[in-house]
């Protein structure tokens, strides 16, 4: 028998429900001897059940039916829940305030025209140079000239990839990652290679075969590890070495302007992206490509035959709230909530295992036996919250850890306070209490 057609009729059971949510799949051996097929084929039937996003492996535990089976995970859209903890896309009560008072200029006729007219991927001399203050962090400022504008951060990602990885080759990535990421490389055609992580991030000792490298150095989602200088040295150095490509993706960077990226050690070879969804809104966003002479070509083709250019209205609003302060002061703003909304973790998750670094927008919560993370989330759904399993970001399925990701920034601090309490009592008592198993 097919193996797709074994896994159609898993399917069915999980539509039918009569499999549920953090059901355990028996081992393949079982399944094989239970629906007398090879232990191969039963293999292949877990793999394409991982694979349509309707099971989820593991690491020493076995294959789960997920909690809210979907084609990909790529945390795309708000959850239904009444408290959501998946998207982390903050917005502050003072923002609308502060940007209607920067815009009223932009809207006279006499520069509006600008505003109407067509996009360039390079954008203007201002937007360059606006641009570029704003992103100097640490030790490290762009050169303007090196500076390319897109749509969104999602279309830097795919420009940048686009850009040194051809169909077919090795981008090495975090083996926890950016979701959005797996489903770019799918549409490129391109074979993401997970990278071994410690405390400190990345391990240097990078895997053979690799186009390129993508990171999350700063603030990594969704491990909120921050690389120390130490690493990012030694990493600098194995680029260098394997003659390699780094991406750096700095979205979080905001939250640490005391750190650079690595293209302050290696700036020859560094793509550093960033965007305004997270330092402003995600319905004002706009996207930024950092890239040495030698690669700033090759990428600005890249985001015109991909259609990622960033309108000009967007960009002409982005220069106003960068050039008069409205952009910092709402960045700052920012700091001081995310801090504001760690300080609740540490308290109402006090004695959990949660990896939490004090400036972030998320934490990284190792669950506690006997749970799983996709049982976890089903009771956590059943409580109106919305929180992510370590698999939405496990590069290779079945590799994931027994996590969940928490993101701070969309509910008051009232509510996320209120939610936190719920999470931690969920997570005292057992999973047969919660009604799931």
């Amino acid at each position: 028998m097919d193996y797709r057609t074994i896994a159609d009729s898993v399917a069915a059971d999980v539509a039918a429900g009569r499999l549920r949510p953090g059901d355990q799949l028996p081992p393949q051996r079982r399944f094989a001897r239970q629906r007398g097929i090879a232990v191969s084929t039963a293999a292949r039937v877990y793999g394409e059940l991982v694979r349509r996003g309707l099971a989820v492996g593991e690491t020493g535990r076995g294959t789960y039916i997920r909690a809210a089976p979907k084609p990909e995970s790529a945390l795309a859209e708000p959850a239904g829940a009444t408290v959501d903890l998946e998207l982390n896309f903050p917005v502050l009560p003072e923002q609308p305030g502060l940007i209607v008072a920067s815009l009223g200029p932009v809207l006279r006729p006499d520069l509006l025209v600008q505003g109407l007219g067509p996009s360039v991927v390079t954008g203007t001399a201002e937007a360059r140079a606006e641009a570029a203050r704003v992103l100097a962090r640490g030790e490290w400022a762009p050169d303007a000239g090196d500076v390319v504008f897109t749509g969104n951060g999602r279309q830097a990602i795919a420009a940048a990839m686009a850009a040194l990885v051809p169909a077919g080759e090795r981008l090495g990535v975090e083996a926890l990652t950016y979701p959005v990421v797996k489903g770019i490389a799918a549409r490129l055609g391109v074979t993401l290679v997970p990278l071994e992580m410690d405390s400190s991030g990345v391990v240097p000792d990078l895997p053979p075969r690799l186009r390129a490298v993508y990171l999350q150095p700063v603030l990594h989602n969704p491990l909120g590890v921050t690389m120390p200088a130490a690493r990012r040295a030694e990493l600098a150095e194995a680029v260098r070495e394997r003659d390699l490509p780094v991406i750096d993706d700095g979205i979080n960077g905001f939250l640490r302007p005391d750190v650079a990226p690595l293209a302050e050690l290696a700036p020859e070879r560094t793509i550093v992206l960033d965007s305004l969804s997270k330092r402003l809104a995600p319905g004002m966003t706009l996207g930024f490509a950092v890239a040495p002479p030698v690669l700033r070509d090759r990428l600005a083709a890249a985001v015109r035959s991909g259609g990622w250019a960033a309108a000009q209205f967007p960009l002409t609003v982005a220069t106003r709230l960068m050039a008069d302060g409205t952009l910092a002061k709402i960045e700052a703003a920012k700091r001081d909530d995310a801090m504001a909304r760690q300080e609740l973790v540490r308290t109402r998750l006090a004695g959990f295992s949660v990896r939490a670094d004090p400036r972030a927008y998320h934490c990284w919560w190792q669950l506690p036996e006997p749970w799983r993370a996709e049982t976890f989330v089903a009771a956590a759904a059943r409580r109106g919250i919305a929180v992510t399993p370590a698999a939405a970001f496990a590069v290779t399925p079945g590799r994931a850890p027994t996590a969940v990701r928490l993101a701070l920034a969309s509910p008051r601090l009232d509510v996320l306070a209120g939610a936190l309490d719920t999470l931690a009592a969920l997570a005292r008592s057992s999973p047969e209490d919660s009604g799931i198993e």
